[in-house]
């Protein structure tokens, strides 16, 4: 018996990795059909989270400038800010951030990449931002 609820144990969760439930909800988002409520992804996700946990995450997000919100009467709706490789390439650059020699991190990866997407990655390093020949 749980002494605190009276009722049956509380089963134990696995604890999530670090990062984890923020990227559930931006993979979630980026699937979404519009615009949609923290009620909305927590259902996607796991009806039983606690919904602040999802409006917490979804806060932290918007200040990563990850997640838009805009107003929907006295609650927000949320978006992603960015399409599905445009979050992985803001995953990338965030992990890129935090090492102090990203040169070295940089070459290693490139040693590290399958011959096809090296090829993919100098056919992009062709093109400016603007998607133009250099």
């Amino acid at each position: 018996m749980d002494e605190k609820h009276g009722g049956p144990p509380l089963r134990e969760r696995p604890r999530r990795g670090p990062g984890e439930l923020e990227a559930r909800v931006l993979a979630v988002l980026g699937g979404a059909p519009g615009p949609v409520t923290a009620g909305w992804v927590r259902d996607q996700i796991d009806p039983s989270l606690a919904y602040t946990t999802v409006v917490t995450t979804l806060t932290r997000l918007h200040g990563k400038q990850a997640v838009l919100r805009s107003r929907a009467g006295r609650s927000y709706v949320w978006r992603a800010a960015s399409d599905t490789a445009g979050l992985a390439a803001r995953r990338m650059r965030q992990i890129l951030d935090q090492q102090s020699d990203r040169g070295a991190v940089l070459i290693r990866f490139i040693a590290e990449l399958p011959p096809d997407d090296e090829r993919l990655l100098r056919l992009g390093l062709g093109t400016t931002r603007a998607g133009k020949p250099s």
